[in-house]
């Protein structure tokens, strides 16, 4: 991995240019071509724009993150780069904009590389749905990477990039950086601008960064986060809290019961990570996070039923590629058009909004996010974070999941409750299993502690 703050170092005393790291990064990219992370390279446009960095910092006119190699998730629109959602049925489409979170980026001296590979339209928790192929783990091709936004943590974690940019709806920025090993971070909601961001499910969506180090997660994060008059769900960035001194603060963690379905390796890792803390003088809290058979159905039903509502407009007439019929334009261009995963998930949130059953599924579980987000709120009364794993397990073997997607999407379980909140969450990768996977611990916060759970999550 590379990190952007060790870089930046070098780009100001001059041991290495901007344009020269990119080379590195492009050839990087080809001589890795089998991890299937990008779906578009823009080779010339980021030798144009690491060029203009150089000069900037020859003239010691270096913006924040001028010269940070950043690789986008293709959900995100960048102008001038197609962008396919990873998808069929945007096959060859080419975005009038550039989402806010990346034109902030650019703003302050990134340099775009490319667009990342991903699950189809964000469904997935494996990077297998993707329409141009499965991405596969850097530390073992056999393996998943996570999803949805695995190409994202792939290109950091392989050294393609210095940072990326993911979504998450459920887990999917955490889950691919506890696989990869990397730092996973996902905003408060609203922290981070929507806009540009292909939406999966509105209510739930956040854009967040994968980084190598908790400093350069942190330069990014600053830079996107705050108001954007584009984005009516956004709010200005959150006054940075005072970080409380280590030994004093109050950190939840989970009972036995809560980690019984976890692998050996991630319960041993989550007991060091604990016992480190208290070491350093934090006060351990035994937490009861409540409701938790409930999260993973919750999130289910009110994904898919957003899906259901966002993906309507990709019919091949307002948006999307056309595929032709002689009876059905529209019925052809959806079942050619989006895969397995995507058509499954829109059948059943368009099943859970009938008029037979909106009241037994979907409003319910309205009303379990609303005990899901007061639990949240009562548990952070009592610590000021709360420490939990990312994944029940390391990365699984490609294909292992496949015929069964309700073991996939379970694969979300410690994740799927931050979404539903709106806290703020991010993954830090604390070691390996006996195999050599990597392994991811959670730090979890309250709303708007986005700044105190990137430093406790440093600690860790």
């Amino acid at each position: 991995m590379i990190s952007f703050t060790e870089d930046r170092q070098r780009f100001l005393d001059g041991s290495l240019s901007v344009s020269q790291r990119v080379e590195q990064c492009l050839a990087a990219i080809a001589n890795q071509a089998q991890l299937n992370a990008f779906l578009h390279v823009d080779a010339d446009g980021v030798r144009a724009a690491a060029a203009a960095s150089d000069e900037r910092y020859r003239a010691g006119l270096a913006r924040p993150l001028e010269g940070c190699i950043l690789a986008v998730k293709d959900n995100m629109s960048v102008k001038g780069m197609p962008m396919t959602c990873a998808s069929r049925i945007l096959e060859g489409f080419m975005p009038l904009y550039t989402a806010t979170a990346v034109e902030r980026l650019i703003d302050a001296g990134a340099v775009v590389i490319g667009k990342t590979n991903m699950d189809e339209f964000a469904m997935g928790s494996s990077n297998e749905t993707s329409a141009y192929g499965v991405v596969r783990n850097p530390h073992d091709p056999s393996r998943v990477p996570g999803g949805s936004s695995g190409g994202s943590a792939v290109a950091v974690a392989a050294g393609l990039c210095h940072a990326s940019l993911g979504s998450d709806t459920g887990g999917s920025i955490r889950q691919p950086a506890a696989f990869c090993g990397v730092v996973g971070f996902k905003p408060t909601y609203g922290v981070v601008s929507r806009y540009g961001l292909t939406a999966f499910a509105s209510s739930l969506d956040h854009v967040g960064p994968f980084a190598p180090t908790m400093a350069d997660a942190q330069a990014v994060f600053d830079v996107m986060a705050g108001a954007d008059a584009m984005d009516s769900t956004s709010v200005p960035t959150p006054e940075a809290q005072p970080m409380p001194p280590i030994d004093g603060l109050k950190v939840g963690v989970l009972e036995e019961s809560y980690i019984t379905g976890c692998d050996q390796d991630i319960q041993d890792a989550y007991a060091a990570a604990i016992e480190k803390l208290r070491q350093m003088g934090a006060t351990i809290v035994p937490v009861q996070l409540q409701h938790e058979q409930a999260w993973v159905p919750t999130y289910f039903i009110l994904a898919t039923a957003e899906a259901s509502s966002n993906l309507a407009r990709f019919d091949g007439v307002r948006y999307g590629k056309r595929f032709e019929s002689d009876v059905d334009i529209v019925t052809e261009t959806r079942s050619r058009g989006f895969g397995t995963e995507v058509q499954r998930r829109i059948m059943l949130g368009t099943y859970v909004l009938s008029s037979g059953y909106h009241d037994a599924y979907y409003t319910r579980a309205q009303k379990a996010r609303r005990l899901i987000a007061d639990m949240y709120n009562n548990v952070f009364t009592q610590v000021d974070v709360i420490l939990l794993p990312t994944t029940p397990t390391s990365a699984f073997e490609i294909g292992a999941k496949q015929s069964d997607p309700v073991a996939m999407w379970l694969s979300d379980y410690y994740t799927v409750s931050a979404n539903i909140a709106g806290i703020p969450a991010v993954s830090v990768p604390v070691g390996t299993d006996t195999a050599g996977l990597p392994i991811g611990l959670q730090v979890q916060g309250p709303v708007f502690a986005d700044a105190m759970v990137l430093a406790v999550a440093a600690q860790v």
